[in-house]
């Protein structure tokens, strides 16, 4: 299984020189640590650490073209991204890599791993678990829900993804 890490509030961690949280450096390597993955084979790779409100269009093209590569040798894909733009790149892989033999599968966070409730951790092992089962497709796995990434929609007032009316 592949991971691909682009930061977002997932990986947010609080600077105490600016008294907020930022993206600063990766720290989903260490989360792997602390799950029992006993036959998972995870090959991660930290493609940027951006906030994904600060993505750019070439930004998901590069995100776009790690997948691409990473399917080369095809396995599940599992890219931690930021909330408020993850369907917008999940969207942009559906229209350009079509037949796909395993499923991609974008996950995020609304609290910092490591917080006091954080769903980082939840959320990161569900994806895990569905890259595994799910057929091949685009995600976006939240809050022990799975949505086909053209059906879903971040609503801001709730703090969680629903099904796009």
């Amino acid at each position: 299984m592949y991971i691909i890490a682009t930061g977002g509030t997932i990986e947010k961690v609080y600077s105490e020189q600016t008294g907020n949280v930022q993206n600063l450096d990766s720290k989903i390597d260490r989360y792997f640590r602390m799950l029992r993955l006993p036959d998972a084979e995870i090959q991660v790779t930290h493609l940027m650490n951006k906030d994904s409100l600060e993505m750019t269009a070439a930004d998901r093209e590069r995100v776009l073209q790690v997948v691409g590569e990473k399917l080369k040798e095809p396995a599940p894909i599992v890219i931690t991204h930021g909330t408020d733009t993850m369907v917008e790149t999940g969207q942009l892989i559906k229209q350009h890599l079509t037949n796909l033999q395993f499923p991609i599968v974008l996950t995020g966070a609304m609290t910092p791993l490591g917080f006091e409730g954080s769903d980082g951790l939840q959320n990161l092992t569900e994806s895990l678990l569905a890259a595994r089962t799910l057929a091949p497709g685009v995600y976006v796995v939240m809050h022990n829900q799975v949505f086909p990434v053209d059906q879903v929609r971040k609503d801001r007032e709730l703090a969680r993804f629903v099904w796009k009316l």
